[in-house]
């Protein structure tokens, strides 16, 4: 009898969880297929307009995401003092998360701007430089929108409203491909830019779905109560200084995470067409199907982050808990999905036997990595929620650089180890790195959570 009001307490957790986390995935997914619509649409141009696209994806997708993991620090903040009813706190707090946002974003478009050296240290073709440069900073005039587009979305899912961010994805993705149309090919009196118009269309973009969430949190009656437009104010020094002491080792573990993956992509280069190409093939299926264990992450850290804001360190225990054991559920589903369809997964993407064959032996790494992969992305995003994030930085770049990336290189590139068993042993690093990182961040979570209720414990006593 006594499992039953437990069982029933897990139920309802989990469809809070996938309530929030729905949505989150949806506009994930339309982020994610923006970036495919530019490729395939810069592709039928040239392949010289293609390389360009991808080169300057190189460049500014790492560059987004340090800056979207800075802003991240807003969805905690918020998250707790929406749970502690403290709703006249969070106006104050958005607004100068903007001014930050803003700030980060002005730099982030700065630093893309003038990446011309960096294409150089890249060695590449030089007939490429010009057009990759003229990419990246048509993007780079949508980045402080977009940044700022990213703290309405913070404060939005730290309020538990997470559709909102869904519909303007959506809407930005379907904006996308008629931008491009026009940029791309030259309509409407424009002049065909090719591969660079993508850049154009998409900064556009950024802007036009800061203005749609800009006006559907000034709309909207859940948002009324934080009052964020009741008044202006002047970026102040302290309350910004705090929001970056979290946000920014954010920011650099998700950029170690996501770099990660593309060293490996240069390091296997070498080792023929056909071995790149069915890596980028194991590697694209599991970023798209790690959408899901990322956006039961965000939940995740919007729902400790409640708990904890109400006073309530358990239940914020219990949330973490219920949420780390849904995405090893998950990860049972998509790796025996993995080991069953190894061969058949790469068929949708090439009818080259050899390039099969290669996307085939890497999946049952891929298989064996969903585990530690659910773990490490579910326990970072708890401990966002607790709002502990230097040491899962110091944890993630230790694990990722210090334990993946020199184990994957001594055994796929290197003799050290046996004979190099290339792009396998890279692959067995990330098993290795990623393995470490669940571990290490897993303790963390534990004591976290202890922390918070053993200090929740004593100022009852005190009272």
């Amino acid at each position: 009898m006594p499992t039953q009001p437990r069982l029933g307490r897990v139920l309802s957790e989990l469809r809070t969880l996938f309530a929030l986390a729905f949505p989150i995935m949806i506009a994930q997914l339309a982020h994610t297929a923006m970036g495919f619509v530019d490729t395939v649409m810069a592709g039928r141009v040239s392949a010289s307009d293609l390389a360009a696209v991808a080169l300057g994806n190189s460049l500014w997708v790492p560059m987004f995401l340090l800056m979207t993991g800075t802003i991240l620090a807003t969805t905690p903040n918020v998250a707790q003092r929406f749970g502690a009813n403290q709703q006249e706190q969070i106006g104050p707090l958005v607004r100068q998360a903007m001014w930050m946002g803003l700030g980060v974003g002005a730099l982030c478009a700065v630093a893309l701007w003038n990446a011309g050296p960096i294409l150089g240290l890249m060695q590449v073709d030089p007939a490429l430089i010009d057009p990759s440069i003229a990419y990246l900073r048509a993007v780079a005039c949508g980045f402080p929108a977009v940044a700022l587009y990213q703290v309405l979305r913070c404060f939005s899912d730290g309020i538990g409203r997470t559709l909102p961010a869904m519909k303007i994805g959506i809407f930005g993705l379907l904006l996308n491909i008629p931008l491009n149309y026009i940029f791309i090919y030259g309509k409407l009196g424009l002049p065909a830019m090719g591969g660079v118009g993508c850049g154009w269309a998409t900064a556009i973009v950024m802007c036009c779905m800061f203005l749609g969430m800009l006006f559907h949190v000034s709309r909207e009656e859940h948002y009324r109560a934080s009052a964020l437009f009741l008044r202006f104010e002047w970026p102040r020094r302290e309350p910004i200084a705090r929001l970056l002491s979290v946000g920014v080792p954010i920011g650099v573990a998700v950029f170690a995470e996501a770099s990660i993956f593309s060293v490996i992509a240069l390091l296997i280069g070498g080792l023929g067409a056909e071995v790149v190409a069915g890596h980028q093939i194991a590697l694209n299926f599991t970023s798209l199907i790690f959408m899901i264990p990322l956006s039961l992450g965000i939940a995740i850290t919007v729902r400790v982050g409640q708990s904890l804001g109400r006073g309530a360190p358990r239940d914020a225990r219990f949330v973490a808990g219920v949420g780390i054991g849904a995405a090893l559920i998950y990860a049972c589903f998509s790796a025996s999905s993995m080991l069953l369809l190894n061969e058949q997964i790469p068929r949708f993407y090439t009818a080259d036997p050899a390039v099969i064959a290669v996307a085939a032996s890497l999946f049952y790494y891929a298989a064996l990595f969903q585990f530690s992969d659910v773990v490490q992305v579910t326990a970072a995003s708890a401990l966002r929620g607790y709002q502990d994030t230097r040491m899962t930085m110091v944890f993630t770049l230790f694990a990722y650089w210090g334990i993946g990336l020199p184990i994957g290189y001594l055994l796929g590139l290197t003799d050290w180890m046996g004979e190099p068993s290339g792009p396998k042993g890279l692959w067995q690093g990330l098993i290795a790195g990623l393995s470490c990182a669940a571990i290490l961040l897993g303790i963390r979570l534990a004591r976290s959570a202890r922390r918070e209720i053993h200090r929740a414990r004593r100022a009852r006593v005190e009272d």
